[in-house]
């Protein structure tokens, strides 16, 4: 019985592969690939939008839009995220300008809740610190998260990012806690 369930998950893991070979993919670790939104997309962003932490459907659409017209004019955007082995959509990672003259990007991860804490933030974040010193030569990266987010915090530093200010989020009410990582900070050091 054993072979026969390893024929299937093999069966399913093969067609997934299958599928994705000809997905377009611009960045990928072992365990996932990340491409631009398109029009297409609602249904994925939708998706998201279920999750309390994202915003409310009827934003979603406009929401799908401002990416896709930052990867139009500045080249990134917070890509989604896709599992290699099964093509399941389970979140979205990436950069947006933050200072664009002095060459820092705003880094943002989210996952759908089911997906976290499986090291899959972790792994998404490392591709896109990589992909922005590396490939679009920043000078930094900027990041915050609201106060309450302790798994964020965590993550942060170990990516070698430093506490430097907080700033008042209008919206959530919230002060956010803000990071700074420059290029000169330790290089990773993740199998991806």
């Amino acid at each position: 019985m054993a072979t026969g369930t390893h024929f299937l998950k093999s069966a399913r893991t093969f067609r997934a592969q299958k599928r994705l070979e000809h997905a377009p993919f611009f960045l990928h670790t072992k365990r996932l690939g990340f491409r631009v939104w398109s029009e297409d997309d609602l249904p994925l962003a939708h998706g998201l939008s279920a999750d309390p932490e994202v915003k409310p459907g009827a934003q979603v659409e406009q929401l799908l839009a401002d990416e896709i017209a930052t990867q139009r004019e500045h080249g990134v955007q917070y890509w989604p995220l896709f599992l290699l082995a099964t093509g399941e959509h389970f979140g979205c990672c990436g950069l947006h300008p933050y200072d664009p003259a002095n060459s820092i990007y705003a880094i943002w991860c989210h996952l759908q809740e089911s997906f976290r804490g499986r090291g899959l933030a972790e792994e998404a974040a490392a591709a896109v610190i990589d992909y922005a010193f590396a490939t679009l030569g920043a000078s930094a990266l900027f990041a915050e998260h609201p106060p309450h987010n302790l798994a964020a915090r965590h993550l942060l530093r170990k990516l070698g990012f430093q506490y430097t200010h907080t700033r008042h989020d209008a919206p959530t009410g919230l002060d956010h806690l803000c990071y700074i990582r420059t290029r000169s900070a330790a290089p990773l050091r993740f199998g991806y």
